[in-house]
């Protein structure tokens, strides 16, 4: 049986259409059952509560649940390594940040790439750095501290939450910028490091806004910039970095969203708009700020933003940890 033309081309037009109305009918779908979204550090802490706030919110947007999962383990490469071997059809994602994203990356031997076996989703809010020191610290602002590291490099000390980790990276970049030299004393986490900071037992630390902000308020410790481009509104007093005369000193603790890699794009558009919501939400923006973190403005909201600020942070940050020999195995 002979087709006409017209027939012929109708028949290919329409089969030309079908991935498109495929993927238009698979997002209007998804999500038809819950969401699991690995929170790859123990219950409680920083990337575990913003992982339950957003799931909350998300899954009004969603109508299906976003169960959170915390894989703890391995600097939280265990839980980044089961969403990178996880099936890319949008229910199983990850809540990562800067330390399991791009630290991580220079650190340990991996089993998978943080950047190509990732789709990312989108930005959430960052942790900056802050400079903070014992209260009995002769320096008064960051100019004295830096003229009094250098004049003290066999004697000062910095405290760490561990090896590796923000505050340890931190350091060395800190020592980098501004030409000191100093012992780092490693912790096992930051409440005992703080604890021996509020004892005099060492003389500064590179801490987050979580746990150093109520010290800092109540006079037990000093604090000396804010390790960003902008003031926290939590501590407004607190100078940043470029205001207290080390510009460009930048370490943020950032978090995001990715999904497995191959994700399909309509379903990472669905994803998108649903954390885009959650973070204009003024209760979501509210409980993140009472955690000391910043959100991210819409237009560094998008898939196409946290890809090309993931590369960023991975060409500034590796060559720091490799130079500095940074390894924990």
């Amino acid at each position: 049986m002979k087709l006409s033309r017209r027939k012929l081309l109708h028949l290919a037009t329409g089969a030309a259409a079908l991935p498109a109305f495929s993927g238009i009918a698979r997002a209007q779908a998804y999500p038809t059952r819950p969401i699991t979204l690995v929170a790859p550090f123990p219950a409680g802490g920083p990337v575990d509560t913003i992982a339950r706030i957003l799931a909350e919110h998300m899954r009004g947007s969603l109508g299906q649940p976003l169960l959170v999962e915390n894989i703890a383990g391995a600097a939280g490469s265990l839980g980044v390594g089961r969403v990178a071997r996880a099936a890319p059809d949008g229910y199983t994602l990850i809540v990562g940040q800067w330390s399991t994203h791009v630290a991580n990356a220079a650190i340990y031997k991996l089993q998978y790439d943080t950047l190509a076996d990732f789709a990312p989703i989108a930005l959430l809010s960052n942790n900056p750095g802050l400079i903070v020191g014992r209260k009995n610290l002769p320096a008064n602002d960051m100019k004295e501290l830096v003229a009094w590291l250098k004049a003290n490099p066999e004697t000062a000390t910095q405290g760490t939450p561990g090896a590796g980790g923000f505050g340890h990276i931190g350091g060395v970049f800190f020592q980098n910028v501004t030409g000191t030299k100093y012992q780092f004393v490693p912790y096992r986490g930051a409440a005992p490091m703080i604890q021996d900071l509020l004892a005099g037992q060492f003389d500064i630390a590179i801490d987050t806004p979580t746990t150093s902000i109520p010290q800092i308020r109540s006079g037990a410790i000093k604090g000396f910039a804010v390790m960003s481009k902008t003031r926290l509104a939590a501590v407004p007093d607190l100078p940043t970095a470029d205001e207290a005369g080390v510009p460009g000193l930048y370490l943020l603790q950032w978090n995001a969203v990715w999904a497995p890699k191959g994700t399909p794009g309509d379903i990472v558009t669905k994803l998108n708009q649903a954390i885009v919501r959650a973070m204009a939400d003024p209760a979501v923006r509210q409980r993140l700020a009472d955690l000391g973190q910043e959100i991210y403005p819409p237009e560094l909201q998008t898939p196409e933003a946290l890809a090309e600020f993931q590369k960023t942070e991975l060409h500034k940050w590796g060559p720091i940890i490799t130079a500095a020999n940074i390894r924990v195995e």
